[in-house]
């Protein structure tokens, strides 16, 4: 089971750029973020034509998350637990069915800037919302995935040039221990494992501005969170650089884990 997430910066803008990954690829579960679309706009009947069921949790002109499987979903729910006049569509779950069951929670963390501000207070409040969610999916003692953009850049690694991140609130001390709190639960970071002793990258983002991608000045900031569940069953993992050299692409790429069958 291949289990993938892309923040597609835009469904409608990048249609052609995520068919074509879409084709290309043999993930079997796709958790998307930056939809900007609601519900109804989505274009449904698009991916189903392709072989995905579409699961959406979306938004007009901001946020929005979705699922694309080739699987059977079931118990899927929206919006992440805490925060009952929080109407931001920015987290969704569902169990996916193959030859084990495994629960996926998709998730777009806020940005938080400028900090200090509401922004970012938003942001600190969201991830312990999250990090008191992790604790329960944890408990449920099953493999899950929780995956997405965190907006968090957890090392000086994870960027080309971390000394211009250092007031951002992707780098921020308190942003990066607030994903320290949720990790040392007992997640393990699928893509940092692949590679633990990487000095630099690799990166999932660079900015449309400033020849960002010709220079490679990218930041890690979409993360797969296994469960040790999750874990044990883990073969892979993967980003899919080449995916922003493509045409009109997203400023994120998709990043990957392959769980045994």
């Amino acid at each position: 089971m291949k289990i993938a997430s892309f923040n597609i910066n835009g469904v409608k803008a990048r249609i052609e750029a995520l068919s074509a990954w879409l084709t290309s690829t043999d993930t079997d579960i796709v958790v998307l973020q930056e939809i900007k679309s609601v519900d109804e706009t989505f274009p449904r009947e698009h991916f189903e034509d392709m072989g995905w069921r579409v699961e959406t949790h979306g938004q007009k002109g901001f946020n929005g998350v979705a699922i694309l499987s080739r699987l059977p979903l079931e118990d899927i729910t929206c919006g992440l637990p805490g925060d009952e006049t929080d109407e931001q569509a920015r987290y969704i779950e569902a169990t996916v069915v193959g030859s084990f069951a495994v629960r996926v929670a998709g998730l777009y963390l806020p940005n938080g800037n400028p900090a200090p501000g509401p922004k970012y207070d938003y942001k600190l409040a969201w991830m312990e919302r999250l990090r008191a969610r992790a604790a329960e999916l944890l408990a449920a003692e099953m493999p899950v995935v929780m995956l997405g953009d965190y907006n968090i850049i957890p090392e000086p690694r994870d960027a080309a040039r971390p000394e211009a991140w250092t007031e951002d609130a992707l780098f921020l001390p308190q942003s990066r221990a607030a994903f320290r709190a949720i990790v040392n639960q007992g997640w393990t970071d699928a893509i940092r494992i692949r590679d633990p002793h990487a000095t630099r990258g690799p990166f999932t983002f660079w900015d449309y501005q400033a020849n960002s991608w010709q220079r490679d000045n990218g930041i890690r900031i979409d993360h797969l969170l296994l469960s040790p569940q999750a874990a044990d069953l883990m073969v892979d993992a993967g980003v899919d650089r080449d995916t922003r050299a493509g045409e009109k692409p997203s400023d994120h790429v998709p990043v990957w884990v392959r769980l045994a069958a």
